[in-house]
């Protein structure tokens, strides 16, 4: 397994992270399989979804901003409740299968590591996983 780490800026951030994805998945040496993509932290998610137009990243975060407001009527008292439930509806790992060597994504996919607790150093984990 390899593992890499993340410096958000923002409180609200999603970064590309399919480079780092694919360059784990070529150094495995594994041409054929899936690779697991997971973050081991309760207020930050992953997703995939268009990494062409970043304007579609961004309508995402708004869009939770929006539906999880950061100052709604929470129980956690540690103020970040927002955080854990916009991780939790986005989820915390991707499977991407592998063909070729290489991440079987469609032609306008990426791998996003979302960060909603941020500025933080965050860890992602990718377990490549075949012959």
């Amino acid at each position: 397994m390899e593992s890499f780490e993340i410096e958000t800026g923002g409180r609200t951030e999603f970064v590309d992270i399919t480079d780092r994805v694919r360059s784990a998945a070529v150094r495995s040496g594994k041409k054929r399989g899936c690779v697991f993509v997971y973050v081991p932290h309760t207020t930050a998610g992953i997703t995939i979804n268009e990494h062409a137009d970043p304007d579609v990243a961004d309508d995402i975060r708004r869009t939770l901003d929006r539906l999880v407001p950061w100052d709604g009527p929470y129980r956690h008292c540690e103020g970040n409740a927002a955080a854990h439930v916009k991780a939790s509806l986005l989820g915390h790992c991707a499977v991407v299968p592998l063909e070729g060597g290489a991440l079987a994504l469609g032609t306008w996919q990426g791998i996003f590591f979302a960060e909603f607790d941020g500025p933080r150093r965050r860890r992602v984990l990718v377990q490549v996983i075949g012959e």
